[in-house]
């Protein structure tokens, strides 16, 4: 009866109008920000940080949950239609939705990819709900060493999964926990690394680190590089798959959708891992793998069901357990902590409404998706026409308007200009953003942890070696650092940075 309750409960919170209109923004901008190539739901999610300040916690909370999974549905019709990924994990639609474009059959591309994303969705939705209140059970039994144990098995798991050289993604996580020490220490209140500033003992701020290394970087990024796409078919029609389209795609949707969630629940486990996998999937279970990359629609169901499932499993280990998953989980993360709100195993506890709200509002967001962007096509068409030279002005407008809001401080300015700098190099010399940004967002907690756990001990390292649990995610995290020394990088995410 709990399970029942709660339920209701959740879709209690979503009936509140407000809550309900916030979920419809969410996924409204989400989708829009999917569809434009050259954005993605970071640098969407970061430039909107500044307004949940004045938000209903919930409300916000949901309308950012909206954005991340409408951002992430959105992607895909960008890559069908202008083989241009709109956010990085749709970069494998582009392979077989492209070619089925030019082939005439972007509606059946676009149509499965609808259904396919609510169908894993839904179940990834489902799973959320079973699983997470009896990992958030389990994980009420750690001490501080076992929470500094699972953090540091987490920031591991980012830098091993990482796209791009380990070596690299070890030091930008490393410069993301320097970066977060940055200011009053909490236990002495002495000063660190702020050489006379005093805006800097407050720290850095998440919103001006955030929103320059996402939103400023990314726009430099991009009018570095000129964006260019034709569109074969400015107006589509035809969106509903036909019985032939459905025999071939219900089984890549099935297996897309539990790699995709088993992929989403694992730290560094990013979409395009999960997207990754179910494509190799479904390429050696065919009886025609010749076939893979003209245009088969096995092709686009499978990675699109993994992509959103993968999206809703990466609030699991973010809700239960306090860890974000990857760089785009370590936003949603930070404007939980804006919010007043620590995620963690007493969330669903101290919070229900929350919890089970957002639940309800995934249900409810992923009906919205499937009846807004099947009608909406030909909008999101007329949207890829948009120059990237009249859009960049309008972001970096937003990214300028956002950082200042916070405090109506000029200093949180600099600090977003230079991290746009930062973002933009980091890019450019391919530094993945994931690691630093979430060595910087839990860079508090982690040092937490690990003071608590010494003065448990009265200073003796061996706390986190004497406990089952933070002996066995240690041993694990040690060996993930030691097993590229033995040979090559066992996991290959593919080309393309990750969500950060």
């Amino acid at each position: 009866m709990d399970f029942l309750s709660n339920i209701a409960m959740g879709f209690s919170v979503i009936a509140e109008p407000m809550n309900f209109v916030f979920c419809f923004t969410g996924v409204l901008l989400g989708t829009l920000i999917g569809v434009l190539p050259g954005l993605g739901p970071g640098a969407t999610i970061s430039l909107l940080l500044p307004l949940t300040y004045h938000l209903n916690p919930i409300a916000s909370i949901i309308m950012v949950a909206g954005i991340y999974y409408g951002a992430k549905y959105g992607g895909s019709t960008t890559s069908i239609l202008l083989n241009i990924p709109g956010e990085v994990d749709s970069v494998v639609t582009c392979l077989d939705g492209y070619q089925m474009a030019r082939k005439g059959r972007a509606g059946p591309a676009l149509g499965i990819s609808a259904f396919g994303s609510f169908i894993a969705g839904t179940v990834a939705t489902l799973g959320l709900m079973l699983v997470a209140p009896t990992m958030a059970r389990f994980a009420l039994s750690f001490g501080p060493p076992e929470m500094f144990a699972l953090m540091v098995l987490a920031m591991t798991l980012i830098v091993f999964m990482s796209s791009g050289s380990q070596a690299k993604g070890l030091a930008m996580a490393s410069l993301g926990l320097f970066l977060g020490s940055v200011g009053l220490d909490v236990f002495t209140n002495v000063d660190r690394f702020v050489f006379g500033y005093n805006f800097l003992l407050e720290g850095l701020g998440i919103v001006p680190v955030i929103v320059g290394l996402f939103g400023v970087g990314e726009v430099l990024s991009n009018l570095e590089v000129q964006i260019r796409g034709e569109v074969f078919q400015k107006k589509v029609s035809n969106l509903l798959p036909t019985l032939k389209d459905w025999k071939d795609s219900f089984w890549p949707i099935v297996r897309g959708t539990f790699i995709g969630f088993f992929v989403g629940i694992i730290p560094g486990g990013g979409g395009i891992a999960s997207t990754f996998a179910s494509y190799t999937v479904e390429k050696r279970l065919s009886k025609t793998p010749e076939k893979f990359g003209t245009g088969v629609i096995e092709g686009v169901a499978g990675p699109e069901a993994a992509h959103n499932a993968c999206s809703g499993a990466n609030f699991i280990p973010l809700l239960t357990l306090g860890i974000p998953t990857n760089g785009i989980m370590a936003i949603i993360f930070a404007s939980l902590l804006i919010n007043g709100l620590q995620p963690g195993p007493l969330l669903i506890k101290n919070q229900p409404e929350l919890f089970w709200g957002v639940i309800a509002s995934m249900y409810v967001g992923n009906v919205m998706l499937v009846m807004l962007n099947l009608p909406l096509i030909g909008i999101w068409v007329r949207f890829l026409t948009i120059p990237y030279a009249i859009l960049a002005p309008l972001i970096l407008f937003f990214c300028l308007l956002g950082a200042y809001t916070v405090k109506n401080a000029v200093p949180d300015l600099i600090i977003m200009l230079i991290f746009g700098i930062v973002g933009f190099l980091m890019k450019k010399y391919r530094y993945e953003g994931a690691p630093l940004i979430m060595g910087f967002v839990i860079s508090e907690l982690v040092e937490g942890a690990f003071i608590r756990s010494l003065l448990m001990s009265g200073g003796s390292f061996t706390i986190f070696f004497s406990r089952p649990i933070s002996c066995t995610l240690m041993i694990v995290s040690l060996l993930l650092f030691i097993l590229p020394l033995f040979g090559k990088k066992p996991i290959s995410m593919g080309a393309g940075d990750d969500e950060g």
